[in-house]
């Protein structure tokens, strides 16, 4: 049976949207096609139909996660304004953060496999992470813009990093301190 082209396209942005939560789950080669399809209810035999590559699968998936990180960061500070960095601060180094592997920052899930996939996924990245630094820069006190630049790259690699080394200790009480020593480091850091 032929599906419409808007199903097909709802079909699509499934699909899509299933793979930037199973990507950052299982990692872009820990889960296969015939797993993710199944994940978004359809077919393999349906994924070529909407998608050149696994590789663009991945790109589209981890523009999407992007989108949805940066969604909860807006969130965040719309929570609380008065101290934007601060919510963001409070919500990306939990732990309740530490657990989202399927929902939580694509950056800290995804980085290190990101790094090893082509062109089109870095980019997707890439987009990403500039839109991090962009939001962390309008959060950081007045300075030089080459300052700010530099303290919201400062703080972008030590929350990353910190959520990434926290997630790889099975010792609570120390993934709690890897969160806790960035967040005071990330606010030393725009203080500055």
């Amino acid at each position: 049976m032929r599906v419409s082209r808007i199903q097909a396209e709802q079909n699509r942005q499934t699909v899509i949207d299933v793979a930037s939560r199973l990507f950052r789950e299982h990692g872009f080669d820990g889960i296969g096609l015939k797993d993710l399809m199944k994940g978004a209810g359809l077919t393999q035999g349906a994924f070529y139909k909407q998608f050149a590559s696994k590789e663009d699968l991945a790109a589209q998936a981890s523009r999407r996660a992007m989108e949805s990180a940066a969604d909860r960061w807006t969130a965040a500070t719309a929570a609380n304004p008065g101290d934007p960095l601060g919510a963001v601060i409070e919500f990306y180094l939990s732990m309740d953060h530490r657990e989202e592997r399927m929902d939580g920052c694509p950056v800290a899930a995804l980085g290190s496999d990101a790094a090893r996939q082509g062109a089109e996924v870095k980019a997707s990245f890439e987009v990403g992470i500039k839109a991090y630094l962009e939001v962390l820069g309008s959060m950081i006190a007045r300075t030089d813009s080459a300052e700010i630049n530099e303290k919201a790259m400062a703080v972008l690699s030590t929350m990353v990093g910190a959520v990434v080394l926290s997630r790889i200790v099975n010792d609570p009480d120390l993934a709690q301190a890897f969160l806790d020593a960035a967040a005071e480091q990330v606010r030393d850091t725009v203080t500055v």
